[in-house]
Protein backbone atom coordinates (compact mmCIF):
# COMPACT_ATOMS: atom_id res chain seq x y z
CA UNK A 1 0.00 0.00 0.00
CA UNK A 2 1.32 3.47 -0.89
CA UNK A 3 0.67 6.97 -0.81
CA UNK A 4 2.06 9.70 -3.33
CA UNK A 5 1.36 13.45 -3.27
CA UNK A 6 0.56 15.57 -6.01
CA UNK A 7 3.06 15.92 -9.57
CA UNK A 8 3.35 13.96 -12.50
CA UNK A 9 5.94 11.03 -11.95
CA UNK A 10 8.48 10.57 -14.26
CA UNK A 11 7.89 7.85 -17.13
CA UNK A 12 7.82 3.89 -16.33
CA UNK A 13 7.56 0.92 -18.29
CA UNK A 14 4.41 -1.19 -17.16
CA UNK A 15 3.90 -4.39 -18.19
CA UNK A 16 0.43 -4.88 -16.15
CA UNK A 17 -0.30 -2.80 -13.09
CA UNK A 18 -2.18 -4.71 -10.88
CA UNK A 19 -4.27 -1.59 -9.21
CA UNK A 20 -6.14 -1.25 -13.17
CA UNK A 21 -9.58 0.55 -10.88
CA UNK A 22 -9.55 4.23 -9.83
CA UNK A 23 -12.06 6.19 -7.88
CA UNK A 24 -11.72 9.70 -7.50
CA UNK A 25 -13.08 12.05 -5.17
CA UNK A 26 -13.65 15.28 -6.85
CA UNK A 27 -13.26 18.61 -4.78
CA UNK A 28 -13.38 22.14 -5.46
CA UNK A 29 -10.25 24.23 -4.68
CA UNK A 30 -12.75 26.86 -3.45
CA UNK A 31 -14.40 24.08 -1.26
CA UNK A 32 -17.55 22.04 -2.05
CA UNK A 33 -17.80 19.49 -4.80
CA UNK A 34 -18.41 20.68 -8.61
CA UNK A 35 -21.44 21.85 -10.13
CA UNK A 36 -22.55 19.97 -12.43
CA UNK A 37 -21.18 21.82 -15.53
CA UNK A 38 -17.60 21.27 -13.80
CA UNK A 39 -18.70 17.70 -12.76
CA UNK A 40 -19.68 16.91 -16.64
CA UNK A 41 -16.47 18.07 -17.58
CA UNK A 42 -14.08 16.01 -14.79
CA UNK A 43 -15.67 12.72 -16.65
CA UNK A 44 -15.19 14.25 -20.04
CA UNK A 45 -11.43 14.94 -18.89
CA UNK A 46 -11.45 10.92 -17.69
CA UNK A 47 -13.13 10.12 -20.46
CA UNK A 48 -9.71 10.82 -22.55
CA UNK A 49 -7.49 8.54 -20.75
CA UNK A 50 -10.71 5.44 -20.75
CA UNK A 51 -13.40 4.98 -22.13
CA UNK A 52 -14.74 3.32 -19.29
CA UNK A 53 -15.46 6.03 -16.69
CA UNK A 54 -18.69 5.28 -14.00
CA UNK A 55 -20.06 8.41 -12.68
CA UNK A 56 -20.87 8.20 -9.01
CA UNK A 57 -22.69 11.85 -8.41
CA UNK A 58 -22.19 14.43 -6.46
CA UNK A 59 -18.38 14.24 -6.49
CA UNK A 60 -16.96 11.08 -7.65
CA UNK A 61 -16.20 8.69 -10.37
CA UNK A 62 -14.97 5.12 -11.29
CA UNK A 63 -12.23 4.85 -13.84
CA UNK A 64 -10.91 1.13 -14.94
CA UNK A 65 -7.34 2.38 -16.31
CA UNK A 66 -6.02 -1.08 -16.89
CA UNK A 67 -5.54 -0.50 -20.69
CA UNK A 68 -4.86 2.96 -19.95
CA UNK A 69 -1.78 2.07 -18.10
CA UNK A 70 -0.41 -0.19 -20.74
CA UNK A 71 -1.01 2.84 -23.03
CA UNK A 72 0.75 5.64 -21.44
CA UNK A 73 3.38 3.64 -20.28
CA UNK A 74 2.51 4.76 -16.57
CA UNK A 75 2.01 2.65 -12.95
CA UNK A 76 -1.66 3.71 -10.82
CA UNK A 77 -0.08 6.50 -9.43
CA UNK A 78 1.69 7.80 -12.32
CA UNK A 79 -1.58 7.83 -14.04
CA UNK A 80 -3.29 9.33 -11.24
CA UNK A 81 -0.86 12.37 -10.87
CA UNK A 82 -1.36 13.24 -14.61
CA UNK A 83 -4.92 13.20 -13.89
CA UNK A 84 -5.20 15.30 -10.95
CA UNK A 85 -2.60 18.00 -12.63
CA UNK A 86 -5.56 18.49 -15.61
CA UNK A 87 -8.31 18.61 -13.88
CA UNK A 88 -6.53 20.82 -11.42
CA UNK A 89 -5.45 23.32 -14.32
CA UNK A 90 -8.38 23.06 -16.47
CA UNK A 91 -11.35 22.87 -13.35
CA UNK A 92 -9.41 24.03 -10.67
CA UNK A 93 -10.50 20.93 -9.33
CA UNK A 94 -8.09 18.85 -6.93
CA UNK A 95 -8.40 15.14 -6.74
CA UNK A 96 -8.56 12.41 -3.99
CA UNK A 97 -7.63 9.13 -5.79
CA UNK A 98 -7.64 5.08 -4.58
CA UNK A 99 -6.53 2.65 -6.84
CA UNK A 100 -6.96 -1.14 -6.30
CA UNK A 101 -7.60 -4.00 -8.37
CA UNK A 102 -11.64 -4.03 -8.08
CA UNK A 103 -13.83 -1.48 -7.58
CA UNK A 104 -14.50 -1.95 -3.99
CA UNK A 105 -11.05 -1.61 -3.28
CA UNK A 106 -10.17 1.54 -5.33
CA UNK A 107 -13.56 3.29 -3.46
CA UNK A 108 -11.93 2.53 -0.19
CA UNK A 109 -8.92 2.94 -0.91
CA UNK A 110 -10.10 6.52 -1.59
CA UNK A 111 -11.25 7.24 2.10
CA UNK A 112 -7.69 7.02 2.82
CA UNK A 113 -6.27 9.53 0.27
CA UNK A 114 -6.04 13.17 1.29
CA UNK A 115 -6.49 15.78 -1.43
CA UNK A 116 -3.52 16.00 -3.69
CA UNK A 117 -2.82 12.62 -2.90
CA UNK A 118 -3.17 8.62 -4.49
CA UNK A 119 -3.71 5.72 -2.04
CA UNK A 120 -2.80 2.47 -3.78
CA UNK A 121 -3.68 -1.39 -2.39
CA UNK A 122 -1.50 -3.63 -4.83
CA UNK A 123 -3.12 -6.66 -5.65
CA UNK A 124 -2.28 -9.28 -3.09
CA UNK A 125 -2.63 -7.06 -0.44
CA UNK A 126 -5.98 -6.43 -0.13
CA UNK A 127 -6.60 -8.56 3.31
CA UNK A 128 -3.71 -6.68 4.60
CA UNK A 129 -5.65 -3.23 3.83
CA UNK A 130 -9.11 -4.26 5.16
CA UNK A 131 -8.38 -6.75 7.83
CA UNK A 132 -7.54 -3.96 10.50
CA UNK A 133 -10.78 -1.32 9.74
CA UNK A 134 -13.74 -1.86 11.71
CA UNK A 135 -17.09 -3.70 10.34
CA UNK A 136 -19.00 -0.43 9.60
CA UNK A 137 -16.22 0.55 7.22
CA UNK A 138 -16.48 -2.24 4.82
CA UNK A 139 -18.04 -1.25 1.16
CA UNK A 140 -22.10 -2.31 1.44
CA UNK A 141 -22.42 -3.02 4.92
CA UNK A 142 -24.75 -0.44 6.94
CA UNK A 143 -25.49 0.95 10.19
CA UNK A 144 -27.55 -2.46 11.08
CA UNK A 145 -25.86 -5.41 9.87
CA UNK A 146 -22.92 -3.62 11.32
CA UNK A 147 -24.40 -3.83 14.84
CA UNK A 148 -25.53 -7.48 14.37
CA UNK A 149 -21.96 -8.73 13.32
CA UNK A 150 -20.76 -6.76 16.13
CA UNK A 151 -23.77 -8.08 18.26
CA UNK A 152 -21.75 -11.72 17.43
CA UNK A 153 -17.76 -10.37 18.01
CA UNK A 154 -17.34 -9.64 14.45
CA UNK A 155 -16.33 -5.97 14.53
CA UNK A 156 -13.74 -5.74 12.06
CA UNK A 157 -13.00 -6.85 8.65
CA UNK A 158 -10.09 -9.44 9.67
CA UNK A 159 -12.50 -11.01 11.58
CA UNK A 160 -15.24 -11.29 9.60
CA UNK A 161 -12.56 -12.56 7.12
CA UNK A 162 -11.75 -15.17 9.27
CA UNK A 163 -14.97 -16.42 10.02
CA UNK A 164 -16.53 -19.57 8.26
CA UNK A 165 -18.71 -18.81 5.69
CA UNK A 166 -21.55 -20.87 7.00
CA UNK A 167 -21.29 -18.73 9.87
CA UNK A 168 -21.67 -15.51 8.24
CA UNK A 169 -24.55 -17.19 6.29
CA UNK A 170 -26.67 -18.12 9.18
CA UNK A 171 -26.23 -14.79 10.75
CA UNK A 172 -26.71 -12.28 7.54
CA UNK A 173 -28.40 -15.02 5.27
CA UNK A 174 -27.11 -16.87 2.64
CA UNK A 175 -26.44 -14.22 -0.03
CA UNK A 176 -25.45 -11.41 2.27
CA UNK A 177 -23.15 -13.83 4.10
CA UNK A 178 -21.37 -14.57 0.71
CA UNK A 179 -21.07 -11.35 0.15
CA UNK A 180 -19.53 -10.25 2.82
CA UNK A 181 -17.40 -13.21 3.33
CA UNK A 182 -16.02 -12.13 -0.49
CA UNK A 183 -15.27 -8.58 0.10
CA UNK A 184 -14.15 -9.01 3.62
CA UNK A 185 -10.90 -11.15 1.38
CA UNK A 186 -11.34 -8.06 -0.79
CA UNK A 187 -12.42 -9.68 -3.99
CA UNK A 188 -15.33 -7.76 -5.48
CA UNK A 189 -17.23 -9.23 -8.74
CA UNK A 190 -18.90 -5.86 -9.79
CA UNK A 191 -17.28 -4.20 -12.95
CA UNK A 192 -17.11 -0.31 -13.83
CA UNK A 193 -19.97 0.39 -15.85
CA UNK A 194 -19.50 2.93 -18.43
CA UNK A 195 -22.88 5.39 -17.82
CA UNK A 196 -23.08 9.23 -18.87
CA UNK A 197 -23.97 11.50 -16.08
CA UNK A 198 -27.06 12.89 -15.40
CA UNK A 199 -28.81 16.02 -15.85
CA UNK A 200 -28.81 17.35 -12.44
CA UNK A 201 -28.14 19.64 -10.07
CA UNK A 202 -26.85 19.82 -6.30
CA UNK A 203 -26.44 22.05 -3.71
CA UNK A 204 -23.74 21.11 -0.62
CA UNK A 205 -23.79 22.72 3.12
CA UNK A 206 -20.36 22.13 5.43
CA UNK A 207 -20.09 22.56 8.92
CA UNK A 208 -17.40 24.50 10.55
CA UNK A 209 -17.03 21.38 12.30
CA UNK A 210 -17.90 17.96 13.10
CA UNK A 211 -21.60 18.59 14.10
CA UNK A 212 -23.53 16.01 16.48
CA UNK A 213 -26.77 17.40 16.18
CA UNK A 214 -29.55 16.08 14.07
CA UNK A 215 -31.45 18.98 14.16
CA UNK A 216 -28.73 20.94 12.73
CA UNK A 217 -28.49 17.99 10.08
CA UNK A 218 -32.30 18.27 8.82
CA UNK A 219 -32.12 22.21 9.05
CA UNK A 220 -29.54 21.21 6.66
CA UNK A 221 -31.35 19.53 4.40
CA UNK A 222 -33.93 22.00 4.87
CA UNK A 223 -31.76 24.88 3.28
CA UNK A 224 -31.30 22.41 0.54
CA UNK A 225 -34.45 21.30 -0.27
CA UNK A 226 -35.19 24.62 -0.79
CA UNK A 227 -32.13 25.90 -2.34
CA UNK A 228 -33.08 23.05 -5.13
CA UNK A 229 -36.41 23.76 -5.48
CA UNK A 230 -36.28 27.44 -5.85
CA UNK A 231 -33.83 26.38 -8.36
CA UNK A 232 -35.35 23.84 -10.64
CA UNK A 233 -38.57 26.04 -10.49
CA UNK A 234 -36.61 29.67 -11.85
CA UNK A 235 -35.06 27.08 -14.74
CA UNK A 236 -38.96 25.53 -15.11
CA UNK A 237 -37.55 21.76 -14.58
CA UNK A 238 -38.45 19.08 -12.68
CA UNK A 239 -36.22 16.20 -11.22
CA UNK A 240 -37.30 12.24 -10.84
CA UNK A 241 -34.98 11.32 -7.68
CA UNK A 242 -32.80 12.67 -4.98
CA UNK A 243 -29.49 11.57 -3.98
CA UNK A 244 -28.06 12.56 -0.35
CA UNK A 245 -24.46 12.18 0.26
CA UNK A 246 -23.24 12.15 4.31
CA UNK A 247 -19.38 13.29 5.10
CA UNK A 248 -19.49 11.89 8.42
CA UNK A 249 -16.16 11.33 10.75
CA UNK A 250 -15.77 7.56 11.60
CA UNK A 251 -12.26 5.56 12.64
CA UNK A 252 -10.77 5.25 9.38
CA UNK A 253 -10.97 9.14 9.19
CA UNK A 254 -14.12 10.61 6.92
CA UNK A 255 -16.49 8.50 4.88
CA UNK A 256 -19.04 9.29 2.45
CA UNK A 257 -22.70 7.73 2.08
CA UNK A 258 -24.95 8.53 -0.97
CA UNK A 259 -28.09 7.36 -0.98
CA UNK A 260 -30.76 7.87 -4.04
CA UNK A 261 -34.24 7.43 -4.38
CA UNK A 262 -37.36 8.08 -6.79
CA UNK A 263 -39.99 10.84 -5.92
CA UNK A 264 -43.45 9.72 -6.42
CA UNK A 265 -43.78 11.72 -9.39
CA UNK A 266 -41.20 14.41 -11.34
CA UNK A 267 -41.54 17.70 -9.20
CA UNK A 268 -39.54 20.91 -8.05
CA UNK A 269 -42.09 21.41 -4.86
CA UNK A 270 -40.16 22.24 -1.73
CA UNK A 271 -42.26 20.17 0.53
CA UNK A 272 -42.18 17.03 -1.69
CA UNK A 273 -38.17 17.44 -1.63
CA UNK A 274 -37.77 17.83 1.87
CA UNK A 275 -40.13 14.90 2.77
CA UNK A 276 -38.15 12.78 0.34
CA UNK A 277 -34.14 14.11 1.93
CA UNK A 278 -34.96 13.22 5.27
CA UNK A 279 -36.26 10.05 5.00
CA UNK A 280 -33.38 9.11 3.18
CA UNK A 281 -31.00 10.84 5.43
CA UNK A 282 -33.24 8.59 8.35
CA UNK A 283 -32.08 5.31 6.41
CA UNK A 284 -28.37 6.18 7.05
CA UNK A 285 -29.21 5.19 10.95
CA UNK A 286 -26.52 7.98 11.01
CA UNK A 287 -26.92 8.34 15.09
CA UNK A 288 -25.10 10.72 17.17
CA UNK A 289 -23.03 10.77 13.44
CA UNK A 290 -20.08 13.73 13.90
CA UNK A 291 -21.33 15.14 10.24
CA UNK A 292 -19.35 17.33 8.30
CA UNK A 293 -20.92 17.74 5.54
CA UNK A 294 -23.88 17.21 3.75
CA UNK A 295 -24.83 17.33 0.15
CA UNK A 296 -28.32 16.82 -2.21
CA UNK A 297 -28.44 16.13 -5.68
CA UNK A 298 -31.50 16.47 -7.54
CA UNK A 299 -31.11 14.09 -10.77
CA UNK A 300 -33.48 12.70 -13.68
CA UNK A 301 -34.00 16.63 -14.76
CA UNK A 302 -36.85 17.07 -17.06
CA UNK A 303 -39.05 20.09 -18.46
CA UNK A 304 -41.49 21.00 -15.83
CA UNK A 305 -43.92 21.81 -19.21
CA UNK A 306 -43.83 18.44 -20.17
CA UNK A 307 -44.54 16.70 -16.71
CA UNK A 308 -47.66 15.16 -15.50
CA UNK A 309 -49.20 15.75 -12.08
CA UNK A 310 -51.06 13.81 -9.91
CA UNK A 311 -54.46 15.99 -8.48
CA UNK A 312 -55.00 15.24 -5.09
CA UNK A 313 -57.28 17.13 -3.93
CA UNK A 314 -55.35 18.14 -0.80
CA UNK A 315 -56.68 22.04 -0.23
CA UNK A 316 -53.25 22.01 2.35
CA UNK A 317 -51.38 20.98 -0.71
CA UNK A 318 -52.71 23.55 -2.78
CA UNK A 319 -52.21 26.37 -0.50
CA UNK A 320 -48.42 25.18 -0.05
CA UNK A 321 -48.10 25.36 -3.45
CA UNK A 322 -49.47 28.81 -4.02
CA UNK A 323 -47.43 30.41 -1.06
CA UNK A 324 -44.21 28.96 -2.39
CA UNK A 325 -45.58 30.25 -6.00
CA UNK A 326 -45.30 33.66 -3.96
CA UNK A 327 -42.79 33.35 -2.41
CA UNK A 328 -40.36 32.68 -5.44
CA UNK A 329 -41.59 35.74 -6.65
CA UNK A 330 -40.71 38.04 -3.90
CA UNK A 331 -37.22 35.83 -3.84
CA UNK A 332 -36.91 37.01 -7.51
CA UNK A 333 -37.97 40.69 -6.57
CA UNK A 334 -35.75 41.04 -3.21
CA UNK A 335 -33.09 38.35 -3.27
CA UNK A 336 -32.73 34.63 -2.22
CA UNK A 337 -33.17 35.37 1.23
CA UNK A 338 -36.14 37.68 1.22
CA UNK A 339 -38.33 34.28 2.33
CA UNK A 340 -37.16 31.02 4.33
CA UNK A 341 -39.07 28.15 6.38
CA UNK A 342 -39.80 28.83 9.75
CA UNK A 343 -37.51 26.19 10.45
CA UNK A 344 -34.37 27.96 9.27
CA UNK A 345 -35.21 31.38 11.06
CA UNK A 346 -32.19 32.29 13.18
Amino acid sequence: MTEASGGVLGECVVAEDPAGVLYLRFRRTAGGPPDSAGYTGLLALLGAFTPVVEAAPPDGALADVGGALRYFGRDAQGLASVIRVRALALHGVDCAIGAGANPMVARMAARRAAPGTTFVVDRGEEAAFLAPLPAAALDGVGAATARTLCGYGLDSVGRIAAAPLATLQRITGVRTGRELWERARGIDRTRVVPNAAARSLAAERSFPRDELSPEQHRRALLSLTEELGARLRGEGQVCRSLAVSVRYADRTGYATLTRSRTLGEPTAHSAALTALAYRIHESFGLQRARVRGIALRAEGLADAGLASRQLTFDPADERSRRIEEVADRLRERFGPGAVKPAGLAA
